[in-house]
Parts: structure tokens; sequence; C-alpha cells
């Protein structure tokens, strides 16, 4: 690597021992990357379960993001055994965030549009607001209230319940199985937030996925049987891209980002992850974007900005002397 690329990409204080760490455009581009692969997964994982039933997927894509994150944490010599005091929230992670979620996830992608299903899966943050007032006691603020209430509005003009849709088969049930993914997902990230941890997010996060590759497993041969796949190189490339990118260099990334920019500014930005799933999907599946996806997609990310800008206008406060 040259000096000058390589200056763009790293920067260093100086100091023979000191650990080089990513520059901002680094990480601001790192972080576009990071929103460009989960919002085209959307469309990817749609094609994947064509061929894979859901329970299946969801073990490869976790054996492919183990295997990922565990050369990561080898090359970087950055594993360690969890302590007990960090099994609860490990336990909760594998069986709940990752096993479950991908489950729900998978099986309603059967029944919702992709682009659809990735801006329902995103109201997670808003979940999270209420969960945090009851488990943790935050303060519910007139700006969260409106937030909340603004984007459930926004899955109510999605999912349209005065269409025609409504009455297919498997349309009202879908999107149950994405609201109550993420209010899973906002649960156990009001979970991982109340945990006060020894090793670090990125330590666990091997052994989160090796406890949800087991249970996945076992529930993949219970319910749907042994794997009966026509492999292709369309599909070890899907398999591929869940697994490695999806998931793996995706959860490594995240935890770069959050190390370097703030809590806010990153969640702001990964707002443009349904947006992207949005448009890809119309792309690559060919699926219509109606005017009401647009509204109620609009009315979510506002709602989920109105509760970031209220995290971020709080912690201001609290640091005002």
């Amino acid at each position: 690597m040259t000096g000058p690329v390589r200056d763009m990409i790293w920067k260093s204080n100086g100091e023979p021992s000191d650990e080089p760490h990513l520059t901002r455009p680094a990480i601001y581009l790192l972080l576009a990357t990071v929103v460009l692969l989960l919002g085209l997964n959307w469309p990817i994982m749609a094609t994947g379960l064509q061929s894979i039933t859901p329970i299946w997927l969801g073990v490869f894509r976790v054996a492919g993001a183990f295997l990922v994150i565990l050369f990561i944490s080898a090359t970087t010599r950055n594993i360690r055994l969890p302590p007990r005091r960090d099994l609860p929230i490990i336990v909760s992670l594998a069986v709940f965030r990752l096993s479950l979620v991908f489950v729900l996830v998978f099986t309603a992608l059967q029944l919702v549009p992709a682009g659809q299903a990735s801006v329902v899966v995103w109201t997670t943050s808003l979940w999270t607001v209420p969960i945090a007032a009851v488990w943790l006691g935050e303060k519910m603020s007139g700006r969260r209230w409106t937030g909340l209430v603004v984007g459930i509005v926004g899955v109510v003009v999605i999912a349209e319940p005065w269409g025609n849709l409504w009455s297919q088969r498997g349309v009202a049930p879908g999107h149950g199985l994405l609201i109550l993914a993420a209010i899973i997902l906002a649960a156990t990230s009001v979970h991982i937030r109340a945990h006060r941890w020894t090793i670090t997010p990125l330590q666990a996060i091997p052994w989160q996925l090796a406890g949800a590759g087991v249970i996945l497993t076992v529930a993949a041969l219970v319910v749907e049987g042994p794997p009966v796949i026509n492999w292709t190189l369309q599909l070890a490339a899907i398999v591929a891209y869940q697994g490695i990118l999806a998931t793996g260099v995706a959860f490594w990334a995240t935890i770069v980002i959050l190390r370097n920019l703030a809590a806010v500014s990153t969640n702001l930005t990964l707002m443009a992850v349904p947006v992207v799933g949005v448009v890809s999907s119309a792309i690559i599946l060919g699926e219509e974007t109606t005017t009401a996806l647009i509204m109620g997609m609009g009315l979510i990310l506002a709602g989920v900005a109105l509760n970031l800008l209220s995290d971020s206008s709080e912690v201001a406060e609290a640091l005002d002397p």
C-alpha cells in the first residue's frame, strides 16, 4: 500500500508504538458500505428464500458470519472466553436477537415484499422507547411520544389495512412477524444497554453466533428436516453474501464505526438502509413502490429521527454545566 493511500485510510499519533486508527473519511466510507450491504441484502434474502427454507438459510448465514468474526478476532488476538457474568446477555442475544429474529424475518419475507419488510423491521428504534421507559425507567419526553406515534402511523400506512391486499392470505401474519421481530430487536437492544459488560462486544459476538448456530441447526432439523438444496453459483453467492458480508463484515464494521463516530450520527445515517432496501427491491425484484409505502417510510424515518434527536438533546443537557 503506497504512502498517500495508507495515510487516507490510517492515522497515527506518530509514536512508534501507537496503534493506527481509521481516518474520518475511511470511517464514513465504511459507514456507507454498511448501509449498502444491509440495504441490498433485502432483495438478496428474498431471492435466496426461493431455494432455501427459512431456518436453513439462517443456519448458513450464522455459520458464515461466525467464520468471519472468528477470523477477525484471531488475527487481532481478541478472542476471550466469556465470564459467567456475561453469559445471560450472550444467551439472550443468541436465542432472541439472532435465532428467533432470523426465523421471523425469513418466514415473513415469503409473505411480504422485501422492500416493504425492510421498512417495517426498521421500526426497532421506535419500540426501544417504551421498552426502555418500562425496563430502565427512562423518561418519555414529548418528542419521544411524538416520534413513537408518528412511526406507528407509518406502519399502519404501509400495511394498508383498508386496502384489498390485506385480505390476501399471509399479508397480515407477515406484517405481524416483522413487527414482532422489530420488538425483539428493541428489547435485546435495551438489554445490551442495561448490561454491564466484562468483555467487549466484539469479543462476545463469536459466542453469540456459535450459540445461534447450534439453536438454528437443531430447529432446522426438527422443523424442516435435512436440507435439500439445488446448489447453483448464484445461490452459493447469495449464501456467501448473507454470512460473510451482510452479517460478519457488517457486524464488525458497525462496532468499528460506533467506536469512532457518535451513536446518534451513526444511527441517523443507518436510516438510509430501508431506503436502499426499497430502491434495490424495486430494481432487482421489480417490486412496486406504492404511494403508501413511500409515505409510510417517510413517517417511520421521521419517528426514528425524532427519537434519536431526543437522545442527543438529553445527552447534551446532561453534559451542560
